[in-house]
């Protein structure tokens, strides 16, 4: 009798707090859910990001709140889809060594710090929307990092491996969180003053030269002390890391984007 009515005092204490758990659990799962609107992150990848916003605001509305939830969603599925690749590269033993992983971070932190100014220099100045789209947009850096790891098909030795010399940040990048010392330190001026300028000399058609050239543009719109801030916080992209001619089109293609006013056509596509 007395064990019976021990079950039962467990019973009435703890079966009322699990439904109150499930309660509080099954609104957050719902939610998630219906943000998805109920496709999997396969499937909402298989769309572009503009795609998916636009079947987003078909739902929830196109209001700014309803568009930040949109690109959230579409970034939380980007970063699981990436941190998949690594996990399997990791598993394999055929993903980035340290080396590799510290210069990327490198990297990531040198676009992060002009991401930060850029958002602020841009005229106007990003909103919330904008300022969502660029991290939305930066997740590409690092799923082009990994994806140049995966292994190629066999019969496109040839081709693949070019493509991923053309997509990895070099593995010999310098660190951009040490100062350049010497004569480095006048160079990586250089290069963000280098990087903003038109060459009339190059290419009209080298998608490279092009993007520069507007990124120049838009750079010299800018009041000088933004525009010279800018320059040198470039210069911690692309002078102080070693870029192949694919990363540096996807970055010329990001600045752009950051700086790009409201209203105008784009430069490029989004890159997703």
């Amino acid at each position: 009798m007395r064990t019976k009515m021990i079950v039962v005092i467990f019973a009435v204490l703890i079966v009322p707090g699990m439904c109150a758990a499930q309660k509080t659990a099954g609104p957050a799962r719902g939610s998630a859910s219906a943000d998805q609107l109920g496709m999997s992150c396969a499937q909402i990848l298989d769309l572009s990001s503009s795609e998916w916003i636009a079947k987003f605001a078909s739902v929830k509305g196109s209001e700014p709140a309803a568009t930040l939830r949109a690109i959230n969603v579409y970034g939380k599925c980007y970063d699981a889809r990436t941190d998949q690749l690594a996990a399997a590269l990791g598993r394999s033993g055929k993903g980035p060594l340290m080396g590799a992983r510290g210069n990327f971070l490198s990297l990531q932190k040198a676009m992060d710090d002009f991401k930060a100014k850029a958002l602020v220099d841009s005229q106007p100045p990003a909103d919330a929307v904008k300022t969502a789209y660029a991290s939305l947009y930066e997740k590409q850096f690092r799923y082009e990092f990994y994806q140049s790891y995966a292994p190629k098909p066999a019969t496109s030795v040839g081709t693949s491996a070019a493509r991923a010399n053309s997509t990895a940040p070099s593995a010999t990048a310098k660190p951009t969180g040490t100062a350049p010392a010497g004569n480095d330190a006048s160079l990586a001026s250089d290069a963000a003053k280098q990087a903003a300028r038109p060459d009339p000399n190059a290419n009209d058609n080298d998608p490279v030269t092009l993007a520069k050239n507007h990124f120049g543009a838009l750079l010299g719109e800018l009041p000088d002390e933004q525009m010279h801030a800018l320059h040198g916080s470039f210069g911690g992209i692309l002078g102080a890391n070693a870029a192949t001619s694919r990363m540096q089109l996807l970055i010329y293609r990001y600045a752009i984007f950051l700086l790009e006013p409201p209203g105008e056509k784009p430069f490029a596509p989004p890159p997703f």
